[in-house]
């Protein structure tokens, strides 16, 4: 095992302006984990309810997914309820149930803590911090965060950005932590805070890379119909990382060619709701859509 993932599995309730579905399996981890799977072998340390449904553990067994570092709580599984506007960009939160996601203590199975490749999804600095503790020799370990824990945890998130490769956040995040307005200059300024690469993430605009050794701009691959664009930073995430797990290098070439298949990776998951058209892709439709962008970006 070389990726670990820790991070949240949660049970969504998704609205749109055309649909609604409830009870959708979800979370940061799960996404990520998804993705990654088209790549690398992840393994998932989590926490849920005693509502977790079997299907669902059979789902992430069955995608290579490895769920020994899994713990069941008495409760519920954390629950996020919310609703998207037509023009997608816009995301309202109706609702949060933290539920057994509360006391999550992470708890890195003994055998996982040589892991080479780490992805600290999204939640609490000091949750993150923890997992991150119990690695031994990292050689590649990547953060998200959220507005939350900037507004409310900075000086925790300040630590944390000191001890991990990079960090992926999208374009608000990046303002609201350096108070740049342009991005060019967010990113120069997070990179001061410790992390040697930054993944700026600019949804329907794309995404781009920056570090010392790299400068990297990537556009978003067009679909024609988004139907639910949940957990597609979760899962640009995961086939980034999972190509970099596969490729068992971090080097800048290596990073540029993550982005594009994070990118596609990211493509398929809007395209139905919750992980369901993902889950659903070959390896062969990737590489389709990974040469099909290749062409796009290349002179």
């Amino acid at each position: 095992m070389s990726l670990l993932v820790i991070g949240t599995l949660a049970y969504d309730t998704i609205e749109t302006a055309y649909a609604r579905r409830e009870n959708v399996l979800g979370g940061s981890a799960v996404y990520f984990a998804l993705a990654a799977a088209k790549y690398a072998k992840p393994a998932l340390v989590g926490v849920v309810g005693e509502d977790f449904e079997q299907e669902h553990l059979r789902l992430l067994h069955a995608q290579g997914i490895d769920t020994r570092g899994l713990e069941v709580q008495k409760g519920r599984t954390f629950r996020w309820s919310g609703r998207y506007e037509v023009d997608w960009n816009t995301r309202t939160t109706l609702e949060t149930q933290l539920n057994v996601l509360e006391t999550f203590d992470p708890k890195v199975p003994v055998e996982w803590r040589s892991a080479r490749h780490v992805f600290l999804a999204n939640a609490a600095p000091l949750v993150q911090l923890k997992a991150l503790e119990q690695i031994e020799r990292p050689q590649f370990v990547m953060a998200d965060t959220m507005n939350l824990w900037i507004e409310c945890a900075r000086d925790d998130l300040r630590r944390l950005l000191r001890k991990v490769d990079a960090v992926v956040l999208n374009d608000e995040e990046a303002r609201l932590l350096t108070g740049e307005r342009n991005l060019i200059r967010a990113a120069g300024a997070v990179l001061g805070m410790g992390p040697k690469y930054v993944l700026l993430k600019k949804g329907e605009h794309g995404a781009f890379l920056m570090g010392a050794d790299v400068h990297f701009s990537l556009p978003a691959y067009p679909v024609e119909q988004v139907i639910d664009p949940t957990g597609a930073g979760d899962t640009f995430a995961g086939g980034f990382m999972g190509f970099v797990a596969k490729s068992d290098r971090c080097d800048p070439p290596t990073l540029r060619r993550a982005m594009l298949w994070g990118t596609v990776t990211a493509s398929f998951c809007v395209q139905g709701f919750g992980p369901d058209a993902l889950v659903a892709r070959t390896h062969d439709e990737l590489a389709s859509r990974y040469d099909d962008l290749l062409q796009i970006v290349s002179p």
